[in-house]
């Protein structure tokens, strides 16, 4: 437990950043969910329909600051990879 005041604000500040975040990470990891599951499904079609979504919500994760770029661009990346290799198949 903090003992300074201004440590005791920074937690209070931090508890509500991350609540604040956690909604928009669990949307997007329940949406990479559901792309892996359809993919695997061999439902290519329609996880194609739901790639420019998932692309949306991680670049607006990157801009509120809840992914750092390189992370948002490592997973669009895997997740255009895993797309193609599906097609190929």
């Amino acid at each position: 437990m903090p003992n300074l005041a201004n440590a005791k604000k920074a937690l209070r500040q931090n508890l509500a950043r991350a609540a604040r975040r956690q909604p928009i990470i669990e949307e997007i990891h329940s949406s990479r969910r559901h792309f892996r599951k359809l993919l695997e499904a061999g439902k290519i079609e329609e996880a194609k329909a739901i790639m420019p979504k998932l692309d949306q919500m991680l670049d607006k994760a990157v801009t509120k600051n809840i992914f750092k770029l390189n992370k948002a661009a490592r997973v669009k990346s895997r997740l255009m990879a895993s797309l193609q290799r599906a097609t190929q198949k």
